[in-house]
């Protein structure tokens, strides 16, 4: 399966003025600020570059007018890099989140905070407050926030089911494109079960793709269903032009879920590591064939070997690389695993105790 190593959507800017997008450029643009409580005028649907899908118009609508408050814009300052002359290239840069709970924790993108040393916090009502990264993991591209705001601002969006979307099911994205905060946009899930690169080069599984228009500034705002759920946390986008071409990428919402409840629990989480690269196996076998052992990991004690092919992990079978990838996740560090294993002729079995993720 192709693991497509996109364009995250966080919108950088220098501090100087200049905008920062991705390997290009554009023009800073200025947002409109809603009206202290009605829901903002500066709504956009669809753009000429991706038409957007047939979704009912009241449908969005709806979705919005019950969301919209939940939707945040971040402005995120970081270090730079350190100057000839001693000081420091300090840079801000702009994403989208969203409301998790009551007590102000807000979901976005991990690639939006990466480096904070100051976030804030605009909400529908145009107000702002301060915020701190509760913690972030780049392996799945998720990082939560604690918004030190008043309650009556707080209104948090219910979770739904990743697992249940199905291809071909109206959406709804809201977020900060260009700093446009509040603009919405609509479209299709467009295809289940796409593989994107995380920040930290591992793989994030089961991403949601979507023609809804998503654009440089909308990481970290939700994916909507038509019952106003959100069901996964835009990421990133597949673009030769550096703007929407139509495919967009979620980390689905049980993904999310799962890690901010981690995050929120512990500041930290830790993915179980064998530390191998695989491809399927060729031919009409079915397994995950070993690419490569990485040195000094779990893997290398365990003595696997490059061109072996794991057939089952603790008895039962791996059809590909995908689900020994997967099935490795599911786990927790320090556990042992028992791997079946085909070596020319011979079948083995060997014990690996897995180890933790490197961060990069």
């Amino acid at each position: 399966m192709r693991i497509f190593k996109s364009t995250r959507i966080g919108l950088a800017t220098a501090l100087a003025g200049a905008a920062l997008v991705g390997a290009g450029s554009v023009a800073a643009v200025t947002a409109a600020i809603g009206d202290g409580g009605s829901a903002p005028s500066q709504v956009t649907v669809g753009n000429e570059a991706a038409p957007v899908a047939s979704a009912d118009s009241a449908s969005v609508s709806d979705v919005y007018k019950q969301s919209y408050k939940a939707v945040v814009e971040i402005t995120v300052s970081a270090a730079g890099a350190t100057t000839p002359f001693g000081g420091s290239d300090a840079r801000q840069s702009q994403g989208s989140g969203f409301v998790y709970d009551t007590s102000g924790h807000v979901i976005t993108n991990q690639h939006v905070v990466d480096g904070a040393t100051s976030v804030s916090v605009k909400f529908w009502d145009g107000k702002t407050y301060d915020a701190k990264v509760v913690g972030s993991d780049a392996s799945t591209d998720v990082a939560v926030l604690d918004v030190d705001a008043p309650s009556a601002v707080l209104h948090p969006l219910s979770l739904g089911d990743s697992s249940a979307v199905e291809v071909g099911e109206g959406v709804v994205a809201i977020g900060s494109p260009f700093g446009l905060e509040q603009t919405v946009t609509a479209g299709i899930v467009s295809a289940l079960h796409r593989q994107i690169t995380a920040p930290n080069e591992f793989a994030i599984d089961d991403a949601i793709q979507t023609d809804a228009a998503i654009n440089h500034g909308n990481s970290g705002g939700p994916l909507l269903d038509l019952s106003g759920d959100v069901i996964g946390a835009n990421s990133q986008i597949e673009s030769e032009s550096g703007g929407n071409d139509g495919v967009g990428f979620a980390v689905p919402s049980d993904t999310v879920d799962r890690i901010a409840k981690e995050l929120i629990s512990d500041g930290s989480v830790e993915h179980a590591y064998l530390g191998v690269a695989t491809d399927d196996a060729s031919g009409s076998a079915s397994g995950a064939s070993i690419a490569e052992v990485r040195t000094g990991t779990p893997a290398a004690a365990a003595g696997l070997e490059k061109g072996d092919l794991v057939t089952r992990l603790d008895g039962k079978t791996i059809a590909s690389a995908d689900e020994l990838r997967q099935r490795i996740d599911t786990k927790t560090p320090g556990d042992t695993v028992r791997l079946t294993v085909k070596r020319g002729d011979r079948t083995l079995t060997l014990e690996a105790k897995l180890g933790t993720r490197p961060s990069a």
